[in-house]
């Protein structure tokens, strides 16, 4: 069978809540291998609320559909202050990524008291400006970035993890609406440990089967490199 958008393959899903410092309770769902342990997992954070996005952004929806079966991940989605889906709506409003700090750390809260291994932050817009703000967590393995529009990050936020030290990856679109490729490499040229990669074709929304294998192929061959290039078919 080939794997196509709305495929979704076997998986144990478990609807979540967070807890946040601020007292806030924010919904989610974890997504884990169907009959074994994860390997490594994976943080996500979503694009800009008010513009969309949510824990159910097409990325993340066929993530946690594909890749707990796929690469024995487990995907952490969940809807930051003030934003909806499916799952429901989580307490708190939209705090234009300040307030959303408690947010990431109930989340990274989650996976270490859950003892999910290796865990990775992965941020898609809006998220890539929280995961740079507010994820230099011991806990935290490496980040991978996907469409950085490097507004509410700043060259400060970029020194705080060069300091940090931990792994990062920039998927930059070829016609991003925010930051193409020549223009992020000079950007992240201050975080040593960056790597940014340029995807021809591809726009700020990674629209299309082909741009969501890439970036998934790209998770995968840093998270769990035994398990890359994932197959196309099951």
């Amino acid at each position: 069978m080939e794997i196509r958008a709305a495929t979704v393959l076997p998986a144990r899903r478990e609807p979540i809540e967070l807890h946040t410092a601020d007292d806030l309770t924010l919904v989610g769902e974890l997504a884990l291998p169907a009959d074994r342990p994860p390997v490594a997992t994976l943080v996500t954070l979503h694009p800009l609320p008010t513009h969309g996005g949510f824990m159910d952004s097409h990325l993340y929806k066929k993530a946690a559909n594909r890749l707990p079966a796929l690469a024995d991940l487990a995907v952490l989605r969940f809807n930051t202050r003030g934003t909806s889906s499916e799952r429901g709506t989580s307490e708190g409003a939209f705090d234009r990524g300040e307030g959303e700090r408690f947010d990431v750390a109930a989340a990274l809260e989650y996976a270490e008291f859950h003892d999910l291994p290796r865990v990775w932050v992965v941020g898609w817009s809006f998220g890539t400006e929280l995961a740079l703000k507010w994820a230099h967590d011991p806990l935290v393995q490496g980040a991978i970035l996907l469409s950085p529009p490097l507004h509410r990050a700043t060259d400060d936020d970029l020194d705080a993890w060069a300091a940090f030290g931990r792994p990062l990856t920039a998927l930059v679109p070829e016609f991003d609406d925010y930051l193409r490729p020549e223009e992020a490499r000079k950007r992240f040229a201050r975080v040593p440990q960056a790597e940014v990669v340029g995807v021809d074709g591809a726009k700020h929304l990674w629209v299309g089967e082909p741009y969501v294998r890439i970036v998934l192929d790209e998770i995968v061959k840093r998270v769990n490199p035994a398990a890359y290039p994932l197959p196309t078919e099951v």
